[in-house]
C-alpha cells in the first residue's frame, strides 16, 4: 500500500516510513498536484485538509480524510482503516527522512559517522542508502515503542467503546 501525504502531515509521515509504509510527503505543491501524483502513482492521498479531500474523491483518487488530533490518534485511525501493523520491522522500515528503505550494515562500516559512545554501546545500525542517514535502537527507541503501544491502545479501547 502506497500514500502520500499533504504538507500537514511531516511527522505523520515520518512515523508512518518507519513501520514500513512508502509515503511520499511534499509540502510545497497545490492539491491539483497532489491529486495527479495521487491518481498516476495510485497512492492514497492522506491529508487533514477536507476540500482537498473531496476534491481528490470526486476526480476518483483515493483518498482518507486524517481525524486525529495528534501523532497517537492520527496512527491508531490509518492502522485501524488501512489495517496497518504499528510495529517497526527494521526490515521493512524506511527512511523517515527520505521514504528509502533502509539496510543493515556493520559497526565498522559507521564508525567516523556515529558520535563515539554510540559507536561504543550500540552494535547495530542502519543505514539510508538514499540520504545516507545512520539509524541505531538509541534511548529513543523506548519513546517510540511507547508511542505506537498507545496508538494500539487506542484502538483497543475505541473497540471496546463501539462494542458497548
Amino acid at each position: 500500500m502506497k500514500f502520500l501525504a499533504d504538507g500537514m502531515l511531516g511527522k505523520l509521515t515520518r512515523w508512518l516510513r518507519m513501520i514500513g509504509c512508502d509515503v511520499k510527503y511534499f509540502n510545497d505543491l497545490n492539491d491539483e498536484e497532489l491529486i495527479n501524483i495521487s491518481i498516476e502513482e495510485n497512492r492514497i492521498l492522506l491529508t487533514r485538509d477536507i476540500e482537498l479531500f473531496r476534491r481528490a474523491l470526486s476526480r476518483g483518487a483515493a483518498a482518507f480524510f486524517v481525524e486525529g488530533r495528534n501523532e497517537i490518534e492520527k496512527l491508531a485511525e490509518i492502522s485501524e482503516h488501512f489495517n496497518v501493523k504499528l510495529e517497526i520491522n527494521v526490515e521493512k522500515s524506511r527512511c523517515p527522512k527520505c521514504n528509502a528503505r533502509i539496510r543493515p550494515v556493520s559497526k565498522e562500516e559507521v564508525k567516523e559517522r556515529v558520535p563515539p559512545a554510540t559507536f561504543r554501546f550500540y552494535s547495530e545500525f542502519w543505514e539510508c542508502p538514499s540520504c545516507g542517514q545512520i539509524y541505531w535502537q538509541g534511548s529513543h527507541w523506548r519513546k517510540i515503542n511507547r508511542t505506537l503501544l498507545e496508538a494500539k491502545n487506542k484502538i483497543k479501547s475505541s473497540k471496546r467503546d463501539a462494542d458497548g
